[in-house]
């Protein structure tokens, strides 16, 4: 399962640290905002003790400050056991007009909110820099909040590389094993916070967030993965959504088969522009879109066969190619790195897809940088119901290949985990409406890799207050992706509450 992640976006950036004073924001506040300290708005029964903490925030970098938050493992045992969440702020930089607070999430799901929070700078524009701070936390099971923990570095490269798009019945026996391997490695180092870390415990935590820094309404930016996070949010609390921004949107009501048939469309559609791109440019790899595709698959089928030198410690076979090429999918400043990429395999040498897919799994030369490569099979198996074995996957896999021969093996197998996961699924696909809440913004683009536009529409059309914005254009998300149009939207609505024309074509 490819991460629904808009950190690719900022992805040299991310632990850039914000250019914002490191102070407090202090001075008038603005609606919505509580001048004390303590909890503010609404504050569910039993869980006083979590909205009345008063988080020690400490400078942790230029411009930044972080803290540690206590929540409930479990929401229904509130006076059970306790995880940590690890939050990081970018104050505002106008210490006397500040708004208030804008929550940002990148997706996922597994991505870090602190790192996503500290390349504020990179991914927000100066006028929200201004107004809010910017708090950007790791959810429940990610990075340094209460993390999930599943297998070393050398078993992660063995998961990562195995064969994606098995052929035979010794290929998936070998990929169940590797699958056998992840789920067995979650339930020994993880197994209490395996069933507790759904998109739903997230929301809850970010509820608890909300009090804890005095809003009594939410304003949050989620990206990606982050855009499912959030409506979620707004189905639980839909009387504390303040100002909601959801770019990339996942569409809630599409079940794992669907998502993942559409999303391995999606990564057909960016590869042929960017095929079409590089045809009609100076591009070594054909003079015409057909030329540069079969480029392409020429390098994901031989890789199958006969995996490519990498950096000499690690191989490049068909799954690193696979990760490999979409990594660069998401950022159109890429698409050069991606031509070289298959022009050096083409040749026999593998090292820069490799060094493209290690970017996309945060890998190292020391080991991995982050537990990302986990959390998506533990939040996602948790989320919803899946393939639960050899023989669903077996049988769902005709269909897949025929909506994307290139892709749709790949996405499909990438879901054999949750077979022999220990946590089940606790909740179902279902559309969300959030009755009562004030407008949200959805955003999609027409081209998007990772989240394809109809799932914007969808999510948009849901939503009893959804206000749908379209990005013409290519890559992940659409905010801060030089449109001015999608800019000034989504500022003006975050900043002075203008809800923007549903419907509204940038």
């Amino acid at each position: 399962m490819a991460a629904l992640s808009a950190l690719a976006v900022v992805a040299s950036g991310c632990g850039v640290a914000s250019r914002a004073q490191d102070a407090d924001s202090g001075g008038v506040v603005q609606p919505g905002t509580n001048p004390t300290r303590g909890p503010a708005g609404p504050v569910p029964a039993g869980l006083e003790k979590f909205y009345q903490q008063q988080p020690d925030w400490q400078r942790c970098g230029q411009g930044s400050q972080c803290a540690t938050i206590t929540v409930p493992l479990d929401y229904s045992k509130p006076d059970g056991e306790t995880i940590e969440l690890r939050a990081r702020k970018v104050p505002a930089r106008d210490r006397t007009g500040k708004i208030g607070t804008l929550f940002v999430n990148p997706g996922g799901p597994g991505a870090s909110g602190q790192q996503y929070a500290a390349a504020a700078a990179l991914v927000f524009g100066g006028s929200l820099l201004r107004k809010f701070d910017i708090v950007g936390w790791d959810p429940r099971g990610v990075g340094e909040s209460t993390p999930v923990r599943c297998l070393d570095t050398e078993q992660l490269d063995k998961f990562v590389a195995a064969d994606g798009s098995p052929d035979n019945e010794a290929e998936i026996t070998a990929l169940d094993n590797e699958t056998k391997t992840l789920a067995n490695g979650c339930e020994q180092r993880s197994g209490k916070l395996l069933p507790h870390v759904s998109t739903k415990d997230a929301a809850r935590d970010i509820d608890v967030l909300r009090g804890i820094v005095g809003d009594s309404e939410l304003y949050y930016f989620g990206a990606s993965y982050g855009t499912y996070l959030g409506a979620t949010y707004a189905e639980l609390f839909p009387k504390n959504v303040g100002r909601l921004v959801l770019d990339g949107a996942v569409d809630p009501s599409k079940t794992t088969q669907e998502n993942n048939i559409a999303q391995a469309k999606g990564f057909d559609t960016a590869l042929e522009a960017f095929a079409e791109d590089c045809a009609q440019r100076s591009c070594q790899l054909g003079g015409t879109k057909q030329e540069v595709l079969a480029k392409v698959d020429k390098v994901l089928t031989e890789t199958d066969a006969t995996p490519l030198p990498g950096n000499g410690d690690r191989e490049v076979t068909q799954a690193i190619a696979v990760l490999g090429v979409i990594f660069p999918l998401y950022v159109k400043e890429y698409w050069p790195r991606l031509e070289e990429a298959v022009i050096d395999a083409l040749s026999g040498n593998g090292a820069r897809l490799l060094a493209l897919a290690d970017e996309y799994t945060d890998r190292i030369p020391s080991g991995y940088e982050s537990n990302s490569n986990e959390v998506i099979y533990a939040v996602n198996c948790v989320d919803r119901p899946d393939i639960t074995s050899v023989a669903q996957a077996k049988a769902e896999e005709p269909k897949y290949k025929a909506a994307s021969p290139r892709f749709g093996a790949y996405l499909l197998w990438g879901s054999l985990a949750c077979a022999n996961w220990p946590a089940k699924a606790k909740d179902t696909p279902h559309p969300i409406k959030a009755s009562g809440a004030k407008p949200i913004v959805v955003i999609g683009t027409t081209r998007d890799p990772a989240t394809p536009y109809d799932w914007a529409v969808g999510l948009a059309n849901q939503l009893d207050s959804g206000i749908l914005i379209s990005r013409d254009g290519d890559g992940h998300t659409g905010y801060h992706q030089g449109n001015e149009c999608v800019d000034d939207a989504v500022e003006s609505f975050l900043l002075r509450g203008t809800t923007p024309e549903d419907g509204l074509k940038c």
